[in-house]
């Protein structure tokens, strides 16, 4: 008996070719010409969204949406509807902050139904860490330093700081880290866990570099050259000619 070739027939969008193989058919110009599917307008107007919150967030003062609309340049009536949506998320029950229209502008806050658990943790909380310029500067050196005794930052500041150093024992932002072996063996500082929370640390190797500082340097002396040079000078009038004043008697000099 002679062998019967059985071939499954072809299924849908597909052609015969003499062998018997399955082709797909080819796509049309049209179809390959045509532009993929644009971005869908939830996901634009959800990532607008989270950083209308990160805006409104950060700000002390209420933001008007108009401030938005020129900051951002998109249409004023896109960013009032879409902080209406952030205002119904956030007066949601799972939320602890809210959105309020205060003055004209928008600004987040506590709920009013927590301001007392609020206020109870807060009074808590250790005050705000305020230092003077030359308890600043010591506890630049012993971070920068570290461990590094009180002479050896004395020396670097060119002033004596022994008050400055208890100030900064007393405010737990620096703690003795044993003795140097030397003639005397003075105690050695170091800074604390408490100096990484205060600046905002997650360990010693974020403190800027000097690379950084002279960036910074630099941009700062360049911004009043700049506004010198483009404010005009101002004319000066003509001055009547005065007499002389007499010399002025030399004073003493402060002793530093």
């Amino acid at each position: 008996m002679e062998e019967i070739e059985n071939t499954a027939p072809a299924g849908p969008g597909e052609l015969m070719r003499e062998d018997s193989e399955p082709v797909t058919e080819s796509m049309t110009p049209e179809e390959l010409l045509a532009e993929p599917p644009p971005a869908e307008p939830e996901t634009a107007d959800a990532e607008l969204r989270a950083l209308l919150e990160a805006v409104v967030y950060i700000t002390d003062e209420p933001l008007t949406s108009a401030q938005i609309s020129a900051a951002l340049g998109l249409p004023k009536e896109r960013i009032e509807k879409l902080i209406e949506d952030l205002v119904a998320e956030f007066n949601q029950p799972h939320h602890g902050l809210t959105i309020r229209e205060v003055a004209g502008g928008y600004k987040m806050a506590t709920k009013p139904e927590h301001h007392e658990a609020v206020r109870s943790f807060v009074k808590g909380l250790k005050p705000p860490l305020k230092l003077s310029l030359a308890a600043l500067e010591t506890l630049a050196v012993i971070a920068y330093k570290q461990p590094i005794t009180a002479p050896e930052v004395m020396e670097i500041r060119g002033v004596q700081g022994a008050g400055v150093l208890k100030t900064l024992l007393d405010r737990k932002v620096i703690t003795t880290a044993g003795r140097k072996n030397v003639i005397g063996r003075p105690i050695l500082y170091k800074t604390t866990k408490d100096f990484l929370v205060q600046f905002g640390l997650k360990d010693l190797t974020e403190l800027p570099t000097l690379k950084e500082f002279e960036e910074l340097g630099r941009l700062a002396l360049s911004e009043p050259e700049v506004e010198t040079e483009s404010a005009p000078a101002p004319a000066e009038p003509e001055a009547a000619p005065q007499a002389e004043p007499p010399a002025a008697e030399e004073t003493p000099k402060e002793n530093a």
